[in-house]
């Protein structure tokens, strides 16, 4: 007969020795938070120059004030203080007379008085001090049947709790409170046997209800700081929103109207050629360029509008036109009409993608111009690569008699646009006619040249 044993799980040793960390209940954690807050707030620094603000003069009722007043208004804090510094010593003074006058009630009074003035400018520490003067007043005052606090000393400390309560937290309000209950068991259970009546009961009470209205009233103004914040957030989420609808409205008027009638260009410029009996080769270029211009355009308003309608739109990964692509832009321009020549000065080299992007626009819209405003003159593009930077000069003649082809009034955006781009990269552009009835447009773009090193080094750098 055999017997078998059951072996259970034994639970793991807690690990010895001093370094390791066991496991803390909650009521310790508690505890240990809340002795780190009574440091912080009345141990730790707590002698700090923390001077008493003025009071601000654009509150409803003190803006509405003269000048004088206005300004006197900013040292009420003071004022209120100084005040109840001259009850505490008027108090301490005129109940400190014995009869033969051996007491110095003046000493008395000004000790009284001074906690309450020093929570001018520490205010924690004016909370320590009122507590050491309480017991030396008694002393001083060792025939009194009031205790611990002397009338004096008792509206001193009930000063310095209000007035320290409003310039910290409820947190510091509590701990002040605890510990004036502390010294005030302490003091009964060690000295309040020789008298008859003791003022611990009234000045708990007393001080419990005001430190219950500061705290009330700092509770109330955290929030309304936080609803007011919020309803600035709020404000600003409207705001944004109500511009995106504006936006999106926009970009579905742009493509409702002008999207529809580019594809329709686009579409009959595409079928015109079959609709003529033998159309002449020229007549087939002019109509094909009017279709490959009215789909560029239709390819851009969907880029503009996609960025219209979204903050997030991410753009194509489409290259962006550079001086390269200039000669394609100048073809198309001629076929379009217009007489234009390029001249190129300097040693041509590689720019910044933003300097040749807005070089290309510029050179793009002052042609563009050139053919709204004079039709049928000729133009004239020059590009210099100069040091540091690079220079344009678009200028057209005059434009010749009217014919068929009208010139076209404008709102002068284009101009404004050129010259945002070249703000943007801090150059200088000059625009105006000619001596000779024409326009010029200048404009020099500071750049410095793409080294061939730097690419090689970025190329190695990013397959590294």
């Amino acid at each position: 007969m055999s017997v078998t044993e059951t072996t259970h799980p034994q639970p793991p040793a807690p690990p010895s020795g001093g370094g390791a960390k066991t496991a803390r209940s909650p009521e310790y954690r508690l505890a240990r938070n809340a002795l780190q807050g009574l440091r912080e707030d009345l141990f730790h620094d707590a002698f700090a120059y923390r001077p008493l603000p003025h009071r601000r003069t654009d509150g409803p009722f003190v803006r509405r004030l003269p000048g004088r007043l206005r300004s006197a208004a900013e040292h009420l804090p003071h004022a209120a203080v100084g005040a109840a510094a001259l009850v505490a010593l008027g108090a301490g003074a005129l109940s400190s007379g014995l009869p033969g006058g051996d007491v110095p009630a003046l000493l008395i009074g000004l000790l009284c008085a001074l906690p309450v003035l020093t929570t001018l400018v520490r205010p924690v520490g004016a909370f320590w001090l009122s507590l050491a003067v309480t017991p030396v007043v008694a002393l001083i005052k060792s025939g009194s049947s009031d205790w611990p606090w002397m009338p004096g000393a008792f509206v001193c400390h009930l000063a310095v709790l209000v007035v320290v309560a409003l310039r910290t937290r409820p947190r510091t309000a509590a701990w002040m409170w605890v510990l004036t209950a502390a010294y005030a068991f302490l003091s009964d259970v060690l000295f309040g046997g020789s008298y008859y009546y003791t003022n611990s009961g009234p000045m708990m009470v007393t001080s419990a209800f005001a430190l219950l209205v500061v705290s009330v009233w700092h509770i109330r103004r955290t929030a309304e700081q936080e609803v007011t914040a919020q309803q600035t957030v709020t404000a600003h989420e409207r705001s944004r929103r109500t511009l995106l609808e504006e936006r999106t409205t926009i970009a579905r008027e742009l493509h409702d109207v002008v999207a529809h009638h580019m594809s329709v260009v686009a579409i009959q410029a595409e079928a015109a050629p079959y609709r003529v009996e033998n159309p002449p080769p020229e007549l087939e270029r002019a109509f094909a360029t009017i279709r490959e211009n009215a789909v560029a355009a239709l390819t851009e308003l969907r880029r503009i509008l996609g960025v219209v309608r979204a903050e997030d739109y991410e753009a194509p990964d489409a290259p962006q036109p550079t001086l390269a692509d200039l000669d394609a832009l100048l073809v198309n321009v001629r076929d379009a009409g217009l007489e234009v020549e390029k001249v190129t000065t300097g040693a041509v080299r590689e720019l910044p993608p933003g300097v040749e992007l807005s070089a290309y626009r510029i050179v793009q819209e002052a042609l563009s111009n050139s053919l709204r405003h004079a039709p049928g003159a000729g133009a004239r593009v020059e590009i210099g690569y100069v040091l540091g930077g690079l220079g344009l000069r678009v200028v057209n003649g005059p434009a010749p008699e009217p014919g068929l082809v009208k010139p076209s009034p404008g709102a002068g955006h284009g101009i404004t646009g050129m010259r945002e781009r070249v703000t943007m990269l801090n150059g200088e552009m000059t625009a105006g006619p000619t001596g000779d009835g024409g326009y010029e447009v200048a404009v020099f773009l500071p750049a410095a040249a793409v080294s061939d090193g730097d690419g090689g080094r970025e190329g190695i750098e990013a397959g590294a």
